[in-house]
């Protein structure tokens, strides 16, 4: 958001309610305040997921739902902030909304206590009275495809053109790509199966849960091979008598497993496989990292560009009357960092990535000083002012998922700084 001027004229907000998709018009509040009753909270939170899922957030954040309960119907339009304040919670109220997007969590620490001496326990008390639900989507909505990250990136880039995942077609990745690992894949289970009775281990195992990957179920991995065994005298091998060493033409198979099911999964290998003592192996899986998701963006231009030019772009793009620049190179920029917010944790990540300049909203004097040392331009264009102009694309996307819903960007939220 660029500098505060003049305080916005009563009823003046962003909507996207009965506007074409794509498309955001300044909208009065008449009309505005019923909303849809016919929409819960449960299906807001539904398409905030479709958007910005929630396992896509950092471990230390805090998202999702944070005040209210799912099976509230939306009363008024939702309101989108970057911060929730008291300004805000009036403007929701004078609009009659019961919901709020704040996309900064307003509630990050625990709660050992909620009292009014504490200020911004002070305000989800206020919140709670006034029956407003409260959800935020923060670094789930950074790392997301088409969310905060890729939209910053796409100022840069200076073109809004999109693939289907909702990014630009220029070289872009992820500067800490994110950890896919479904639930049905966290362990691998392998045994080691006599021929004749490879599909029935292979079945057991399936009916306890082994073997999903997606949309399909019962998948294996089958390979020959011999096994070998010596039963003492206390043994009753399934092969041959004991005491003498046995060997068997044996399938080795290999099935996925969810470390839910994974209990139950061995108890029915070994429910079902022919052996007394069957050889059992289970390995943890690592997750799957994923090049295009995730925080931050290392993007390549298709032509270099100045520091100047690219700084230009920002400020029209964002709306900014100025950024601040400090310069480690004058040479034309190929390689570009993004993070919106503050970007001081990605800055080794965007070295590492051989980026020229990082962009992102603030950073400390000594975090820039030292990129600048190594070689890397820094370029800040504001914490919130790198958020706040989204709010009118999630708006338009989630007018889109829920068409009898009404959304309202909130008038209220400000950058708490001013240029003076």
């Amino acid at each position: 958001m660029a500098k505060r001027t003049t305080k916005p004229e009563s009823g003046s907000h962003a909507s996207v309610n009965d506007a074409p998709a794509g498309r955001v018009e300044r909208a009065g509040r008449s009309g505005s305040v019923h909303g849809s009753v016919h929409t819960k909270v449960a299906e807001l939170i539904e398409a905030m997921e479709q958007i910005a899922p929630i396992h896509l957030a950092e471990p230390w954040d805090n998202v999702g739902l944070l005040l209210g309960s799912p099976d509230e119907h939306l009363h008024g339009p939702v309101l989108l902030c970057i911060d929730l304040t008291h300004d805000v919670l009036d403007e929701a109220r004078a609009l009659g909304s019961t919901t709020i997007i704040a996309y900064h969590p307003p509630i990050f620490h625990a709660f050992k206590q909620l009292t009014s001496r504490d200020p911004g326990q002070a305000l989800i008390l206020r919140a709670a009275r006034a029956g407003v639900s409260l959800y935020s989507p923060h670094t789930a909505l950074d790392a997301a495809p088409g969310g905060l990250c890729d939209w910053l990136a796409d100022c840069a880039l200076g073109t809004l053109t999109k693939t289907k995942a909702g990014t630009s077609h220029a070289d872009r990745r992820a500067l800490s790509p994110s950890a896919h690992q479904p639930e049905s894949q966290q362990f691998k289970v392998v045994t080691f199966v006599p021929h004749g009775d490879l599909d029935t281990v292979r079945q057991a195992l399936a009916t306890a849960g082994a073997g999903r990957i997606g949309n399909y179920e019962v998948c294996s991995f089958a390979c020959e091979g011999d096994g070998t065994f010596y039963g003492n005298e206390h043994s009753s091998p399934a092969i041959g008598p004991g005491g003498r060493l046995e060997t068997s033409k044996e399938a080795r198979l290999e099935m996925v497993c969810s470390k839910r099911s994974l209990a139950l999964a061995i108890a029915t290998l070994k429910q079902f496989h022919p052996y007394e003592e069957p050889a059992v192996d289970v390995y943890p899986l690592a997750p799957t990292m994923l090049r295009e998701i995730g925080v931050g963006r290392r993007l390549v231009l298709d032509k270099p560009a100045s520091l100047q030019d690219i700084a230009a772009r920002i400020k029209g793009a964002l709306g900014v009357a100025h950024v601040e620049l400090a310069v480690a190179t004058d040479k034309p920029i190929s390689c570009i960092g993004v993070c919106p917010g503050a970007g001081a944790a990605l800055m080794d990540a965007a070295m590492a990535e051989n980026c020229e300049l990082f962009l992102t909203g603030e950073m400390k004097h000594h975090d820039i000083l030292a990129a600048v040392r190594r070689g890397m331009s820094v370029m800040l264009a504001g914490h919130t002012r790198t958020e706040r102009p989204y709010l009118r694309t999630l708006a338009t996307r989630l007018k889109i998922l829920l068409p009898e819903a009404k959304f309202e960007v909130s008038c209220e939220d400000r950058d708490p700084l001013v240029t003076v």
